[in-house]
């Protein structure tokens, strides 16, 4: 298994995805929106996040919504790292504030 997370976690989008669902889940659509890259692509990043135990999806309808996977120790140390990680500190406080503008 550990394989499998330090695959997740050499890849940079991918730790941009952590960060991003670090502060809410979001659906597949809103992760794409934020890269420039192509919708299988993104499906893939996703894929093996969750292959590795970081994030866990859930079918809502037509949509399927992603979330950090609390029970990992893994994420726990992610957390951390972000919070030092001049890259993913705006990305943290970016989905802070959208999560905020949600409740309103």
């Amino acid at each position: 298994m550990s394989d499998k997370i330090f695959e997740a976690l050499a890849s940079s989008p991918r730790r941009q995805i952590l960060a991003y669902l670090s502060e809410q889940e979001l659906p597949a659509g809103d992760i794409a929106a934020r890269f420039a890259m192509s919708a299988p692509s993104i499906s893939r990043h996703l894929s093996v996040l969750e292959n590795a135990g970081l994030i866990t999806g859930e079918r809502r309808g037509q949509f399927v919504v992603y979330r950090l996977n609390p029970d990992n120790l893994v994420n726990t140390l992610s957390q951390f790292a972000m919070a030092v990680c001049p890259v993913a500190g705006p990305l943290k406080k970016e989905s802070k504030a959208a999560k905020r503008a949600k409740r309103i």
